[in-house]
């Protein structure tokens, strides 16, 4: 459990210069850390428990036990499928393997597992995974057929290539569509004990954006909702309810709004100098930890791909080839279990949308050139999902959308193949615009998706409640 070392430490050192000196609470979260690091979860959550009966009267140690038995919990959910059914998944996917095979693809992480409770434990969506992987690497026909196979990247390339005919006068949105969402989230009978009032924050479309408008609140289950501004990085609508005893809870929005796509052909994207004292581009070219730092990787890889190119609409098209080359999507952690996600997107050469996309922020916010987080739904019939992208600032143009995980477009026509690089699609629900901001009301405990906010948030005095302990749909009209 070698990836959150140099974490924990940190950690506990600032605890020790922040309390008073107790010795038995300072060697229990030692040896909590320990155990944690080693994977022997069963262990770590007996020092936690520990640290809350003897270490009452020290908070901030008992917050740490709590918040690290909480990522441990959430590990082994994420890495449930014991060796003997991993295999068998493994064999449904990709066939008959040996173990030198299996070996080589679990040293280069490809086939992801880890020791826990002394047991090996793999990814559960490990099987999954390794099929795109070998296929991004070692099939590129499969990679360049991937539209006569996939029905949704059919219709995408169709539709791009109509907002690219409507932007051909002017580089404003185009092609709105509209769409009325139900959205709910539903918290399992006894999560919570009867009478106990459950606190719930749900996704909705911001209003502060030319691509998205006509926003309208058709429905709330709670009467009593508090709408989050616009000022908020997360758009949210907040109610709250008490729990009954073996009944779910129900929490309920209905909304409507219009999502328009936009290109900005590259040919006639002004690059003037920034303007480096200007706050926007303090903001959007600063570091945000944990997830957007400079670390060595991030600078070595950056400079690599760049190379003497100081153009920034270039820089980023370089890097953007480098993606489509070299990073396979890939399902994907929970990122409350990922310390350091470039590094992570780094080392193992992979990355679903989000992981992706803050690798390239890292980059691009090093390399001098603003950029800043977007993300919500995408909600293209038949296809809707989670889905992270970002905008970059052009000083002269202004701020123009990327979809990295979305890569180039197989075609001969360069704006189809570079579509995404300065164009986005119609089918979006833009909630956030930004990362790991507060929500409104602030949430008290950990949140189960600390960076991002898609899903959805739930808790009670109690704690957290985890996405184990609930689910979340989303029904969606077109047209309405």
């Amino acid at each position: 459990m070698k990836f959150l070392k140099r974490t924990i430490p940190v950690l506990i050192f600032a605890v020790s210069i922040s309390c008073t000196n107790t010795p038995d609470c300072t060697i229990l979260l030692i040896h909590l850390e320990s155990e944690f690091n080693l994977g022997n979860f069963k262990n770590a959550g007996i020092m936690a428990d520990s640290i809350r009966n003897y270490c009452r009267t020290d908070q901030n140690r008992v917050r740490l036990a709590d918040s690290l038995n909480q990522i441990a919990q959430r590990i082994l959910l994420d890495f449930n499928i014991p060796e003997e059914l991993a295999m068998k998944q493994l064999a449904d996917r990709v066939g008959v393997f040996s173990e030198i095979e299996k070996a080589e693809w679990e040293s280069l992480t490809w086939l992801e597992c880890r020791t826990i409770n002394g047991e090996k434990m793999y990814f559960n969506r490990a099987a999954s995974n390794l099929k795109r992987i070998l296929d991004f690497h070692y099939d590129r026909a499969i990679r360049d057929s991937a539209e006569a196979r996939d029905p949704e990247m059919a219709e995408r390339k169709i539709h791009t290539q109509a907002i690219i005919r409507e932007s051909s006068v002017k580089s404003e949105p185009v092609m709105p569509e509209k769409m009325k969402i139900t959205y709910t989230i539903t918290i399992e009978p006894d999560a919570v004990p009867a009478g106990e009032t459950v606190r719930c924050w749900l996704p909705y479309p911001r209003e502060d954006h030319p691509r998205q408008g006509e926003v309208e609140l058709i429905s709330a289950s709670h009467p009593d909702y508090i709408l989050s501004p616009d000022t908020t990085v997360h758009r949210t609508i907040y109610m709250e309810a008490e729990a009954e005893e073996g009944v779910p809870l129900v929490f309920q929005t209905g909304f409507s709004y219009e999502s328009s796509g936009q290109y900005i052909d590259p040919d006639g994207i002004t690059v003037l100098p920034y303007d480096s004292s200007s706050a926007l581009y303090r903001k959007f070219t600063s570091e945000e930890p944990p997830q957007i730092r400079f670390t060595d990787n991030v600078r070595k890889l950056a400079d690599s791909i760049a190379g003497s190119e100081e153009s920034p609409l270039e820089i980023v098209r370089k890097m953007y080839h480098w993606f489509s080359d070299n990073i396979p999507w890939a399902g994907a952690l929970e990122y409350s279990i990922i310390p350091d996600i470039p590094g992570y997107v780094i080392n193992n050469r992979r990355g679903d949308c989000g992981m992706q996309t803050l690798l390239l922020m890292s980059m691009l916010r090093y390399k001098g050139i603003p950029v800043k987080w977007q993300s919500g739904w995408k909600v293209p019939p038949g296809f809707r999902n989670l889905h992270d992208w970002c905008e970059i600032w052009f000083e002269g143009t202004g701020w123009v959308p990327l979809d990295i995980s979305y890569g180039l477009q197989y075609s001969d026509d360069r704006k189809t193949r570079e579509f995404y690089i300065t164009g986005i699609d119609s089918w979006r629900l833009i909630v956030n615009d930004g990362i790991s901001g507060a929500l409104c009301p602030e949430k008290k405990f950990m949140r189960s998706e600390p960076y991002d906010f898609q899903r959805g948030e739930v808790e009670w005095r109690g704690g957290n409640l985890y996405f184990d302990k609930w689910d979340y749909q989303m029904k969606i009209e077109y047209g309405k």
